[in-house]
């Protein structure tokens, strides 16, 4: 009995030190890089904290400014900015002339708009702002992006648990032949149908975890996972977390929860985020990544 408290601390200390060793060397270094283009990327003028719009679209003509009496009200740009047709799945857009719009980067009267379903969406901008249409289900709806935006010019910045190698976690894969769909909700309240290629598998403090993968893009090189954990609404973001892992290697998958991150929806009420689907809310605290947006009020 008086041996035990040192063999239980031993273990332990096996333990961590085994999981820090299968970090690279300069892992620190990684994370902190990583996390800087993260930054990078959501501060940059289009990124997701310039969405200062998401205005669905009604079949037929639809008319758009910043003039209260349009059908869709924008919160910059010209007072008549022009109309938008939706017609049989097709988004037509002719611009007021005074308008000094661009389609594309070039000045047109009249224009077939592609959406975001397109490799190259269309992008109609005007001043600082800018429009893109873009589809869910069979509903379309104006994403418009300002670079002014006060949510871009007065970010808070992220807060984030420590970096932490013992996150770093090397799970099993275990493959779906042939592949399951999961029902994936977002937060526009549709529901969506994605492909599960399989799941990966890991251990944490004695139990047994298991996180579902979904398929973005048939070509992609990592899989997505879609998260929520026992700090989701309270230190993390309530309705999921982000994490992109290389597909598996040798029957293993890393999934390292330093890199979990908050959705867009996080930071703006203008997006359209999934959500944790109930096989991946993990009945543990992941200490891990992002934590709770400050400058919310969503």
């Amino acid at each position: 009995m008086i041996r035990r408290p040192f063999v239980l601390v031993t273990a332990l200390v096996t333990a961590l030190t085994a999981a820090v060793s299968a970090a690279p060397a300069d892992y620190v270094q990684q994370i902190e890089t990583w996390r800087a283009k993260r930054l990078e990327r959501l501060q940059a003028a289009d990124g997701w904290l310039s969405l200062i719009g998401l205005d669905w679209l009604q079949a037929g003509r639809n008319t758009i400014g910043s003039a209260e009496g349009n059908d869709i009200v924008l919160k910059a740009g010209p007072a008549r900015l022009g109309v938008a047709t939706l017609a049989d799945g097709r988004v037509t857009l002719e611009l007021d002339p005074a308008a000094a719009a661009t389609i594309d980067g070039a000045p047109a009267t009249r224009a077939l708009l592609r959406d975001d379903s397109a490799e190259q969406p269309s992008v109609v901008r005007f001043g600082s702002a800018s429009f893109l249409v873009i589809k869910r289900g069979d509903r379309y709806a104006l994403r418009v992006r300002d670079s002014e935006a006060a949510t871009r010019k007065h970010f808070l910045g992220i807060d984030q648990y420590p970096i932490d190698p013992a996150w770093r976690v090397e799970a099993k894969w275990v493959p779906f032949d042939p592949p399951q769909t999961l029902d994936i909700p977002n937060i526009i309240g549709t529901v969506d149908a994605m492909t599960v290629p399989g799941k990966a598998v890991f251990e944490r403090d004695g139990r047994r975890y298991e996180l579902l993968p979904v398929v973005e893009d048939p070509a992609a090189t990592q899989l997505f996972f879609i998260l929520a954990d026992r700090t989701s609404g309270k230190e993390t973001y309530g309705a999921a977390r982000f994490l992109y892992a290389d597909k598996a290697e040798n029957g293993v998958v890393v999934l390292d929860f330093n890199k979990a991150y908050n959705p867009p929806c996080a930071f703006t009420p203008y997006a359209t985020c999934p959500l944790a689907p109930p096989e991946n809310r993990l009945v543990l605290a992941v200490t891990a990544g992002e934590k709770k947006y400050r400058g919310s009020d969503h």
